[in-house]
């Protein structure tokens, strides 16, 4: 996805600010082909019954390609300071708003899959609001191979190269010795392996998905993950990833 970063570069850690600024003919290209769209057939009164009712695919098609503001969603993710470093080969964006207080506690927000930092509009501004209790300095990075942490091309990375690059981004690039994480959906899969093997960093995880160690398989693989399909080194990468 085509980014537009600033040149200043942060004074410490190797992060660039970076702005979210789309081009134009992206967009135009958008609208283009949702207008060429190719629409199958429809057996008479099936609705929902075999799939996404096609009455209701095409009105949301016209409204991507008629209605929807991009231009006024970029500019509520560029309300928040955004930046990108280069972490183990790739160029990883975060958006990183820091806490009112004092000493505001670090926070890792990690979306789910398939997501965006985009999940966390509402909350960020509510986290690092200082109160009483003193915020939270936030830290939510596009994960590998998501949104605008992807290139074509780029290295594919699995669970573990993903929790290398998100501790080296809170420790190495920011600084924070110690910080909080709070996760959903796969991305708690990254977090309660590394932390038992020493992960720098990490004190607290808040996680609605908790995998702990599972018998294995003769393949290596937990067998109650692999029966439910949870398991795939690939999935972090996003696009392009085999699953």
């Amino acid at each position: 996805m085509p980014q537009q970063p600033y040149d200043t570069p942060v004074p410490s850690g190797g992060a660039k600010p970076f702005r979210v600024a789309l081009p134009e003919s992206l967009l135009a290209d958008l609208r283009e082909r949702l207008d060429r769209t190719c629409w199958p057939d429809e057996i008479p009164g099936s609705g929902w019954s075999y799939g996404t009712s096609l009455s209701y695919a095409r009105e949301l098609a016209t409204y991507w390609k008629d209605e929807y503001d991009w231009r006024a969603q970029e500019a509520k993710l560029n309300a928040f300071e955004h930046y990108s470093a280069h972490l183990k080969g790739i160029d990883l964006h975060f958006i990183h708003e820091r806490g009112d207080g004092d000493d505001s506690v670090p926070i890792l927000l990690l979306h789910s899959w398939p997501s965006s930092v985009w999940e966390f509009h509402k909350i960020i501004h509510l986290l690092t609001d200082a109160g009483e209790r003193g915020g939270f300095s936030v830290v939510a990075p596009s994960l590998p191979g998501y949104g605008f942490s992807f290139r074509p091309f780029q290295d594919r990375f699995g669970l573990v190269d993903c929790a290398d690059a998100l501790s080296e981004l809170m420790t190495g690039a920011l600084g924070y010795e110690e910080y909080v994480i709070a996760a959903g959906d796969r991305e708690d899969l990254l977090v309660p392996g590394r932390l038992r093997r020493g992960w720098g960093g990490p004190r607290d995880l808040h996680a609605l998905l908790v995998v702990e160690e599972l018998p294995r398989t003769e393949t290596g693989i937990p067998a109650v993950a692999r029966a439910r399909g949870a398991w795939g080194g690939g999935r972090c990468n996003g696009p392009g990833s085999r699953g």
